[in-house]
């Protein structure tokens, strides 16, 4: 997703208390961050972070990571953050923001950080063949996530791009991950804990179906 420039937002990400500056100071140690042992998740590409937000706020006892390469969108990310959590009178205390390059996730986060589950919300499709080895769900990024997730986490991919979840169940499938569920009508299948997105909701507006899997790490 492309946005444009917005000043205020570095200098509001770095006077903000869970925006991480050197996030790679915390491979392995995320739970130092967070103080506590509950369960860490990780949404890469969180864009403006009503995902997470709304995920963070549901289950306090639970710790989200939530990446994206772009600061001015994770500046709009923090803005959307603070304002869920003051209309509900909360704190927020279980969000980290990252601003790192998903090509190197796997100096972000390791295997002792014991990541339960990951979240793939509405990537960019890269529908050119080209450019296919871009997409989050592409081979190269799962070999990747391979690298940090334990037996038994989980991956949580959603789309309205009908090419980009075929293909990507085959790569899910290629790359050694077990599919347990997968729906090609989100809104209309027996999913009852779905967070809608703000991409969610124009694609569903527009007649389009929602694309959704869940994976297990073997």
């Amino acid at each position: 997703m492309r946005i444009r420039k917005k000043k205020w937002a570095q200098p509001e990400l770095d006077a903000c208390r869970y925006f991480i500056k050197e996030p790679k100071s915390y491979f392995g140690k995320w739970k130092e961050f967070f103080n506590n042992d509950n369960d860490i998740e990780l949404e890469v590409g969180c864009g403006k972070c009503s995902f997470v937000a709304q995920k963070a706020l549901q289950n306090p006892d639970k710790n989200f990571i939530a990446v994206d390469i772009k600061s001015d969108m994770l500046g709009v990310g923090r803005r959307n953050i603070e304002k869920l959590f003051d209309e509900n009178k909360k704190q927020v205390k279980n969000i980290a923001l990252v601003a790192f390059n998903v090509e190197n996730i796997e100096q972000l986060v390791s295997k002792e950080d014991n990541i339960k589950q990951m979240y793939i919300n509405f990537c960019n499709p890269w529908p050119r063949e080209k450019h296919k080895k871009r997409r989050l769900t592409h081979t190269t990024k799962l070999s990747k996530y391979r690298t940090f997730l334990n037996d038994g986490a989980q991956i949580h991919f959603k789309t309205d791009n009908d090419e980009l979840f075929e293909e990507s169940l085959e790569y899910f499938k290629e790359s050694g991950f077990e599919i347990f569920y997968k729906t090609y009508d989100l809104h209309n299948s027996d999913v009852k804990d779905n967070i809608v997105t703000e991409h969610e909701t124009m694609f569903s507006n527009e007649g389009i179906k929602i694309k959704h899997l869940k994976a297990l790490m073997v």
